[in-house]
């Protein structure tokens, strides 16, 4: 008499745990400009228009942000989008850095 085969055992999956790092990883870049002592409030605003392409309005409200907060996030997205966003705001003049959004 041939035996029958047992079925096989169900597998399961395990949940994965989510972890701050995980969540570090899913977070997006941004580019942070900072306040400086050298360039006028009118020229911040025109590179942030002129880089970004934001409204005059959209632009003096963050040039103002940084103006009385001391900095303000100006664009976020991926890790190489944000280097290269920190290249032109150094070209322009601007103290600028990027960070993992909080």
């Amino acid at each position: 008499m041939a035996s029958m085969p047992l079925p096989a055992p169900a597998v399961v999956p395990e949940q994965a745990e989510v972890t701050d790092e995980d969540e570090a990883l899913n977070r997006p870049w941004v580019t942070v400009v900072w306040d400086d002592p050298v360039n006028l409030m009118h020229y911040v605003t025109f590179i942030f228009q002129k880089l970004f392409g934001y409204s005059k309005a959209k632009a003096t409200d963050l040039m103002m942000q940084v103006h009385k907060e001391g900095k303000a996030v100006v664009s976020s997205g991926s890790r190489d989008k944000m280097e290269h966003d920190v290249q032109r705001l150094h070209a322009a003049g601007l103290w600028a850095t990027m960070q993992r959004d909080s």
